[in-house]
């Protein structure tokens, strides 16, 4: 899996690409942290468009970053998922917690 990020006027928006599984998260846990202890966002979007598979070790990543933008006073968003990563999402019912946009 490969991680990127951009920061611009108080957004942070991180993109993985590839595979997001049990062999990832951990480590997708630690940068998307460092990322966001680094420029202190008001608002951080995780951008999964770039996901080829997901499975519920991406939930623990999502929980992970909005607790801490939370314990910074700001808010996460995930977008666009790609459809399969859209599927583990739904069930998780993650959207009660964090803001999701699906794409269409």
């Amino acid at each position: 899996m490969k991680i990127a990020a951009s920061f611009s006027s108080g957004r942070l928006i991180v993109y993985l690409s590839g595979e997001l599984d049990h062999h990832e998260a951990g480590g997708a846990i630690r940068a998307i942290g460092a990322l966001i202890e680094e420029h202190m966002p008001r608002e951080c979007v995780i951008e999964l468009s770039g996901l080829s598979f997901m499975d519920s070790s991406g939930i623990a990543v999502i929980i992970n970053a909005g607790r801490k933008m939370r314990t910074y006073g700001g808010r996460l968003r995930v977008e666009n998922p790609p459809e399969q990563a859209r599927k583990v999402l739904e069930a998780s019912g993650i959207d009660r917690l964090i803001a999701v946009a699906m794409n269409s």
